[in-house]
């Protein structure tokens, strides 16, 4: 894949709110979005991470549920597959430098996950949201995620069944310097 055949992937990548819920995900389209998440970097090489693939519909449709729960992100009923992403501890050199530098390198890690994940969707032609606001007690009792850990992002997976739009961004030289602030 050559640098325009991926900035051409990322440009056509977009938070998709309308998936086809009868068609369900190839379980091989599964297994390369998954194993994209797990293959991303992660400081000191910690993998500070968890996904939980929900596939079972009765599940799925539970977990739309608690999705959209607080009169947030309806569209969650209809996707069918959601993959969780569970913050895991990292290891100690993570850990230390996190402490050090006053950063929390497993957010970071995640959402380096959560990118990898959602760019090999777009690549399979499916269609992909990140959320952040779930009843994060609800989810984790369905699927059995202990207390102690916390679920940070449920990515919604499906066939979108919307056109894409035009990207919205700030204008390069708002956001883009050299050399300099």
């Amino acid at each position: 894949m050559g640098g325009d055949d991926f900035l051409q992937l990322v440009l056509s990548r977009q938070s998709d709110r309308v998936f086809d819920k009868n068609r369900l995900v190839e379980l091989e389209k599964i297994e390369r979005l998954v194993e994209a998440a797990r293959l991303a970097p992660s400081a000191c090489n910690a993998q500070p991470w968890r996904f939980v693939v929900v596939t079972d519909p009765e599940l799925v449709e539970q977990i739309g549920q608690a999705a959209a729960s607080f009169g947030m992100n309806k569209f969650a009923k209809d996707a069918p597959l959601h993959i969780l992403i569970v913050e895991e501890s990292a290891n100690f050199t993570s850990f230390i430098g996190g402490k050090v530098k006053e950063k929390h390198f497993p957010l970071i890690d995640i959402g380096i996950a959560a990118a990898h994940l959602t760019l090999a969707a777009e690549s399979e032609g499916l269609g992909s949201c990140i959320l952040g606001w779930f009843d994060e007690k609800r989810i984790k009792q369905l699927v059995g995620i202990p207390a102690s850990k916390r679920l940070i992002l449920d990515i919604l997976i499906g066939y979108p069944l919307k056109e894409k739009r035009k990207k919205s961004r700030k204008a390069k030289e708002k956001v883009v310097t050299f050399n300099r602030y």
